[in-house]
């Protein structure tokens, strides 16, 4: 072989390894990334073409696949879809999943390890690949419930079961309609998107778990409560400073009662009576006295900061910083950069519910094969021990005063012992317009000597100043009210 043929053949022969590298780098390194990759259309068509597995409530399933003559076959279809969309999410030919949707995607869509025997069997078998089913703890009658009692209202409600951390209901409003989204139509379901997030009540946000959090208002004095009775030093009849007017330390500003009320004779009050009255100045006085670590531990307990994933991803809920006692008792009635979910709050009524023990709240049951065997079941975990058994035995008492005789009256159930916490939060805004309206929040749990339910509710920006309802009791407690009763129906 003449030299300029060599120099050929060494030319093609190193093209020819860099092609051979190359592939094998594709096919072996980057395989993850790109699959993974939203802008494979590759993916999408593999995913829509197989039949997703379908979400189940209590036997019904409330998303499934429908076979359909496009290049997509399966349309993804919601029953009650606005009643379940803070649940199931969407999945989509244009847009990412969420929800449930995409925290169990690998068992609705099949590629799950767990489903490994299905897949087997399917490659042997050369059957079509099918989808798992993921079953949730949600009671229907108690989501529709809560639903319907929020209303028109912007806000959230979460139930659990106290013993078990189960999800009863998760409800937020206003809710939207994922068929829109999961369109095979993409200039359809683009379009629907655009008015989704244009919409200035916000559809798309879950307003019981994620994204925006709240200030929490008096139902943090929970929290003040449970710090004061875990001392030892405190009992509910313990008189504790109750001020009409409590001046900030190192400061002119001033903390009042509610509505300027007197709690007791306007020096000092009952730990009860001061829970039950929700007065500010004693739970101010409290948490200085306690000083910022109880306070901030004793939160942390019930589960403040925590990453949790139920298996949506709930936002931590946050005291933020407190550089000194001012700031400390502006924290204590759930104000300055005290933020939280209706989530957050359904756990600390869970855990007063529970003896003091807070289980990990969670969605799914069990996931099963196509075949319907049982390839994973939730087993109730604890979370944390918030108190101690006696110290929920005195919040329960306070608790159940609160409704018996206190704020919390509009969640009174006759025959019921009903235990809550009402809250007023001032929204931090002073525009003027709907949005500087305080929320209003209720969290409880009943029947209070045998625990079948703890419920939060919040109605954003629904305490207007002028009207009748500027209290979360006048607003939230009875929403919490209806639920309570579904369920002991």
């Amino acid at each position: 072989m003449n030299a300029p043929l060599r120099r050929i053949s060494a030319v093609v022969l190193v093209m020819f390894l860099v092609l051979i590298g190359a592939l094998t780098y594709i096919q072996f390194v980057q395989a993850s990334e790109l699959n993974a990759d939203s802008r494979n259309v590759r993916i999408t068509y593999r995913e829509q073409g197989r039949e997703r597995g379908p979400i189940v409530i209590a036997g019904e399933e409330i998303a499934y696949s429908v076979e359909v003559d496009t290049p997509y076959r399966f349309q993804r279809t919601y029953a009650d879809g606005a009643l379940y969309a803070p649940v199931t999410g969407y999945t989509s030919v244009v847009f990412q999943p969420t929800g449930i949707e995409r925290a169990a995607n690998s068992v609705l869509n099949g590629t799950s390890p767990t489903l490994w025997r299905q897949r087997l069997e399917d490659l042997i078998t050369g059957s079509q690949p099918e989808g798992g089913s993921v079953e949730l703890t949600i009671d229907p009658e108690l989501q529709r419930v809560a639903y319907e009692a929020l209303g028109e209202a912007e806000g959230a409600v979460v139930a659990l079961d106290p013993a078990t951390g189960a999800v009863l209901a998760m409800v937020s409003t206003p809710s939207f309609d994922p068929n829109l989204l999961a369109s095979h139509d993409t200039a359809a379901a683009n379009s629907a998107w655009e008015d989704l997030i244009n919409d200035p009540a916000d559809p798309l946000a879950n307003r019981a778990i994620a994204g925006q959090t709240y200030a929490p208002g008096s139902t943090f004095k929970l929290i003040d409560t449970a710090a004061a009775l875990s001392t030892g030093d405190y009992t509910p009849e313990t008189r504790v400073p109750a001020p009409d007017v409590l001046t900030l330390p190192g400061s002119t500003a001033t903390i009042q009662n509610p509505a300027g009320l007197t709690c007791d004779d306007g020096e000092t009050a009952t730990l009860m009576l001061a829970l039950q009255k929700s007065c500010n100045t004693p739970f101010a006085d409290l948490a200085m006295t306690l000083g910022e670590d109880a306070i901030r531990d004793q939160a942390e307990a019930f589960g403040w900061g925590e990453p949790l994933d139920i298996p949506l991803t709930v936002t931590p809920s946050r005291l933020g910083e407190i550089p000194d006692d001012a700031a400390l008792a502006q924290t204590a009635i759930g104000q300055r950069d005290v933020r939280t979910t209706p989530m957050q709050m359904a756990m600390v009524a869970a855990a007063i519910a529970n003896d003091g023990v807070l289980m990990r709240p969670y969605l799914i049951a069990t996931e099963r094969a196509a075949d319907l065997s049982v390839v994973s079941e939730t087993e109730p975990s604890e979370m944390s021990t918030a108190v101690s058994t006696d110290v929920a035995e005195m919040m329960t008492e306070m608790m159940v005063n609160v409704v018996a005789n206190g704020t919390g009256a509009p969640a009174q159930i006759p025959g019921v012992a009903v235990a809550g916490k009402t809250g007023t939060a001032e929204s931090g805004i002073d525009d003027g317009t709907t949005a500087s309206f305080p929320h209003a929040w209720f969290t409880s749990f009943a029947p209070a000597e045998d625990p079948q339910i703890a419920v939060a509710v919040l109605v954003v920006n629904g305490a207007d100043p002028s009207g009748d309802n500027y209290t979360g009791a006048r607003l939230s407690a009875p929403i919490a009210r209806a639920v309570i009763e579904a369920k002991l129906s």
